[in-house]
């Protein structure tokens, strides 16, 4: 358990990092819009799952190992750039028209898979998550470690209600809008995916 009085801003605190669209956020809606809410959540559930990875890696005090392991960092975040990039070009070449029957026929892991991959394609926020956690955690009132687990499974619970409405809000507007108006979400939403991959390949450390 972690310092009650922290608790609230800590919450606060991942509100505001979870409403700030993100590549996670942009494949949410484009899929959830093209291939149904069902699509949408079962990302959801993928980008949990990687979190979860991330969380226990925090825990472990594995983060260190990476932030010292330099080429490992810089194969992730090129094949994450080059994975985020290629979305977006996907999404580009998309016609617009719904798959929600698509959508239904495709295994529910591929959706699962692609949510582990996007937010595993930005290694730099197994670092972030390292300087950002700590801030909360009082060594005082225990073992940081469980401590670390618990405020990270906090902010997952935030994370899911966050992205869990961007996929119901995107899947519903998706069954009303006309093809052309999604094949311009598609449009912006890889532009947004391209550049963000582009970003990351190019950022340094």
């Amino acid at each position: 358990m972690t310092d009650p009085g922290l608790l609230l801003p800590y919450i606060a605190a991942c509100f505001f990092i979870i409403i700030v669209p993100g590549p996670t956020v942009t494949v949410i809606i484009a899929n959830a819009m093209r291939h149904g809410t069902r699509a949408g959540l079962l990302n959801v559930v993928g980008t949990q799952i990687g979190l979860f990875m991330m969380m226990l890696v925090l825990a472990l005090g594995l983060s260190a190992v990476v932030n010292v392991m330099g080429s490992l960092f810089e194969v992730l975040r090129i094949l994450g750039a080059g994975y985020l990039i290629w979305l977006g070009i996907r999404m580009w070449r998309s016609d617009g028209a719904l798959a929600t029957q698509e959508g239904a026929a495709r295994p529910g892991g591929s959706f699962v898979l692609q949510g582990i991959i996007v937010v595993w394609s930005n290694p730099k926020a197994l670092l972030f998550f390292g300087a950002f956690i700590p801030q909360f955690i009082d060594p005082a009132l225990g073992n940081p470690a469980l401590q670390t687990v618990f405020l990270g499974l906090v902010f997952m619970a935030v994370a899911t209600i966050g992205d869990g409405l961007y996929a119901v809000l995107a899947g519903g507007a998706g069954a009303r809008l006309s093809r052309s108006r999604i094949r311009l979400t598609e449009r912006i939403s890889g532009t947004c995916l391209i550049g963000g991959g582009l970003w990351l390949a190019l950022a340094r450390r």
